[in-house]
């Protein structure tokens, strides 16, 4: 019988706290995490969706998907954080009690979203990046430490700076394809267990064989 970790496993690695897979940390309705990712801060990684996901007031999603490593410091800004700006001042008037509020809560609740935030699966981010609200982030991504990520994101690139650019393609298009038709954070555990050499040194070709024989 194959043994794999746990999912649901909070902290996986005994005697080192500062690891937890984000599924069982997260309870909000607006974030949403796949299996097998996790997230590293030797603060200690429970206050996730309070530290790390940043002005979530509204009906916006974060969506992360399975086998992405989170490094210390990434945060996600969330729509709630917006300010108006299509009149004279982006003060948010609406925040607060009285006058205030009903003169210009229409306005507040009128404003447009850029949507959910969604990660694909198997994102590497570096230490410290921030990612504003609405990006989409595609499979097999990294993300280089300190990067602003600001628009979205192709499946299998690496990305930094501020604002986040292309640095370079891991992999060719054909190959980005037949790593997006294996899909392999899709599997069972056990399958992935017995590709997992493959999975982590081998070619997208080699994987594919080893898979399909």
């Amino acid at each position: 019988m194959t043994v794999v970790p746990n999912p649901m496993t909070r902290h996986p690695l005994p005697g080192f706290d500062r690891v937890a897979f984000l599924k069982p940390v997260v309870s909000s309705p607006t974030i949403e995490v796949g299996e097998y990712t996790y997230y590293d801060d030797p603060a200690g990684p429970d206050d996730f969706e309070r530290t790390n996901v940043l002005y979530a007031y509204g009906p916006e999603r974060l969506v992360i998907g399975r086998y992405c490593a989170i490094a210390a410091g990434t945060r996600f800004l969330m729509a709630g954080g917006a300010h108006p700006t299509v009149g004279v001042s982006t003060f948010p008037f609406a925040m607060f009690e009285g006058a205030w509020r009903d003169a210009t809560l229409d306005l507040a609740m009128g404003m447009p979203s850029r949507g959910d935030t969604v990660v694909g699966n198997d994102v590497w981010f570096g230490y410290g990046c921030l990612v504003m609200p609405g990006v989409r982030i595609g499979d097999g991504a990294i993300i280089a430490a300190g990067s602003v990520v600001t628009a979205d994101v192709e499946p299998y690139t690496v990305v930094g700076g501020n604002p986040a650019r292309l640095i370079r393609r891991r992999f060719d298009e054909d190959d980005v394809r037949r790593l997006l038709d294996l899909a392999w954070w899709d599997w069972p555990a056990e399958q992935v267990a017995r590709h997992a050499r493959s999975i982590m040194a081998g070619t997208p070709a080699e994987l594919e064989r080893a898979v399909r024989g």
